[in-house]
């Protein structure tokens, strides 16, 4: 492999190995729910109906968590420790890549914590800031997906080889 990772991305023909295609397929409807959390986020910012879209904010989060806990799993359980094995953890993409993870989940840990008990005792001012909070794994997230597939997806489809590929879709498709 020679050049920079960023000449990975310039290839319009560059086609993924089929695990990395499906963890790049299940960004768009994860893009998408994070589209509506940073609407209703910003409507409670606003103080538009609060307590109302707070609910639905709250709501939107668990739902959007389910589908993303998942993800995740077959990203750190199984992607990046393949691509461990070559490049290791502590430095580089790997450490980037589950800081941001970690860091997406402590906010919404913290939002999900901070309204375990929905609307009911959250002033005005705290409901903002826990908006904030997802607001925060959003910025996080769209990055993190961003980076995932221009710089991380490419290297790993260099990378592995053929029959580490095939275990990789196998076994990615066992994280239900």
């Amino acid at each position: 492999m020679t050049g920079c990772m960023s000449g990975l991305t310039q290839d319009s023909n560059f086609t993924l190995s089929e695990g990395l295609q499906q963890l790049k397929s299940e960004h768009p409807p994860l893009l998408e729910r994070l589209a509506h959390l940073l609407v209703l986020s910003g409507k409670v910012e606003e103080g538009m109906q609060m307590e109302e879209n707070f609910s639905k904010l709250r709501e939107m989060v668990v739902e959007f968590l389910a589908e993303l806990e998942p993800h995740s799993e077959r990203e750190e359980g199984v992607l990046f420790e393949m691509m461990a094995a070559y490049i290791g953890r502590e430095m580089g993409p790997i450490a980037v890549m589950e800081y941001e993870h970690d860091q997406a989940k402590r906010f919404i840990g913290a939002f999900l914590h901070n309204t375990k008990d929905g609307v009911a005792g959250l002033t005005a001012e705290q409901m903002v800031e826990n908006a904030q909070l997802i607001k925060n794994a959003n910025y996080t997230l769209v990055s993190h997906f961003s980076k995932e597939e221009s710089i991380l997806f490419p290297m790993a489809e260099n990378m592995l080889s053929e029959e580490e590929k095939q275990e990789l879709a196998q076994r990615i498709k066992l994280i239900k």
